[in-house]
């Protein structure tokens, strides 16, 4: 037999056995090895939801303290002081310079340039012989007129002669009939004789007027002729080309032996002139501006390349109406150029002191809130309340900006304050350069350094 058929042999005891029920055989050590792992998970399923229901309740804890917080902010602002300007407005304006006089020179004589005098950059005088046209067309047709006028005159004295001619047969032929009919009717000369004589004297009558037209026309025709005379001797004095004022040559576009044409409409010019002892400045001044501007106010020019020299000028005069276009008016800014320091055609910069129209205020550009309700401004009254006012800007300095009226002139307002700011909110006023840290409202960083105000 073999030894899986053999009983198993008894277990000696040394000690009395237990009862029946003490003899139960206890669970094998697998099956308790095998139960651990669900403990395990099971913890840690209940773990993981109880700390996922502390997170949820902090987060919740958390939430409504902020919005407990963000109830009760009273945020930090600066304050600066709304300053107000009453004085004139420096309004600075790019500009044109020309010249007060300005001249195209062209010819009215037809000829050949004899001799130019003037080059670019000759300074003459009014008068002063620029160029000589020589023209022997028209120095011909000067003599032949003034011949004819001579001619004219004799013919005139002459109808003159005759009309003295005339005057006198008149006054032997009234005396001849009042004789012949002193006699006729006496009965001493025919009637025939005295209707002879009495005709007579009404043809002499008649000489008399024709010799008395005939001077009126032999005048009229003096008088056509001195007119031709008078305008070729105007022609004439045209070969001599002469400055029409003061100035300097800016352009030249003749030379000597150059032909030239004076019956021409427009073409190009022998010469430009120019009068820059006094300049205009070309300016357009805003709507804004206009209606304050007036004539007589001072003016100060700068040029770029000359940034440490300021010209005095005045305002001179205006278009009076303003360009459609643009909505600017037209100005001219006059200066003093003795020294002959500036030239036409230059840039300038133009600073005019214009007269406000109404009193405005000035605030750092920190200070102005734009949102949904437009461009505002807030004020701190009675110490920490707020209020918003609706504002619009003038002009825009960069760093500040005017504002239109004067309402808040001398009132504090509040410098980069938050966007969320309200009508009545309460604040803190944090005083300009105070070394106090800006209190954050919950869930924003504070600022380690408070900013100082524009």
């Amino acid at each position: 037999m073999t030894d899986q058929g053999k009983a198993a042999p008894k277990p000696e005891t040394d000690g009395p056995t237990e009862p029946s029920q003490s003899m139960t055989p206890a669970p094998p050590q697998s099956s308790r090895l095998s139960r651990r792992p669900f403990w395990i998970t099971g913890l840690l399923v209940v773990a993981a939801i109880g700390w996922g229901a502390y997170g949820h309740w902090r987060r919740d804890a958390q939430a409504a303290e902020t919005q407990r917080g963000t109830i009760t902010f009273t945020p930090t602002v600066q304050v600066a002081l709304a300053q107000r300007l009453s004085g004139p407005i420096d309004l600075t304006l790019p500009g044109t310079t020309a010249p007060f006089d300005e001249a195209r020179i062209f010819a009215r004589a037809t000829g050949y340039v004899a001799e130019r005098r003037v080059d670019i950059g000759s300074r003459v005088r009014a008068g002063d012989l620029l160029a000589r046209i020589a023209a022997p067309d028209l120095d011909q047709q000067l003599r032949q007129a003034e011949a004819t006028l001579g001619q004219r005159a004799a013919a005139l004295r002459q109808a003159a002669a005759a009309v003295n001619q005339a005057q006198s047969n008149k006054e032997l032929a009234n005396v001849t009939n009042g004789r012949t009919a002193v006699l006729a009717r006496e009965g001493w000369d025919t009637q025939q004789s005295a209707d002879q004589t009495r005709l007579g004297l009404a043809v002499q009558d008649a000489n008399l007027i024709s010799a008395q037209a005939g001077v009126t026309l032999a005048q009229a025709n003096y008088q056509a002729q001195l007119a031709t005379v008078q305008q070729l001797q105007e022609l004439t004095g045209f070969e001599q080309v002469t400055a029409p004022f003061d100035g300097v040559v800016t352009v030249r576009n003749v030379d000597t032996g150059d032909l030239i044409n004076g019956t021409a409409s427009g073409g190009t010019a022998m010469f430009v002139l120019q009068n820059d002892d006094v300049l205009r400045v070309h300016i357009d001044v805003p709507q804004a501006a206009a209606v304050g501007l007036v004539d007589g106010l001072a003016a100060k020019v700068t040029l770029p390349e000359m940034a440490d020299t300021v010209f005095q000028g005045t305002v001179a005069r205006n278009a009076a109406a303003l360009n459609t276009n643009t909505r600017t008016l037209p100005a001219e800014v006059d200066i003093k150029n003795d020294a002959h320091l500036l030239h036409p055609g230059l840039f300038v910069n133009v600073t005019v002191s214009v007269p406000r129209s109404s009193s405005d205020v000035v605030v750092p550009a920190g200070a102005i809130l734009f949102n949904g309700e437009g461009l505002r401004v807030a004020t701190i009254e009675n110490g920490d309340t707020v209020k918003m006012h609706d504002v619009s800007i003038y002009r825009d300095f960069g760093t500040s900006v005017e504002l239109r009226g004067d309402q808040l002139g001398g009132k504090r307002v509040a410098v980069d304050p938050p966007a969320n700011l309200q009508d009545g909110a309460q604040v803190r006023v944090l005083e300009p350069g105070a070394p106090t840290t800006v209190r954050a409202a919950p869930g924003i960083a504070a600022e380690a350094t408070p900013k100082k105000p524009a």
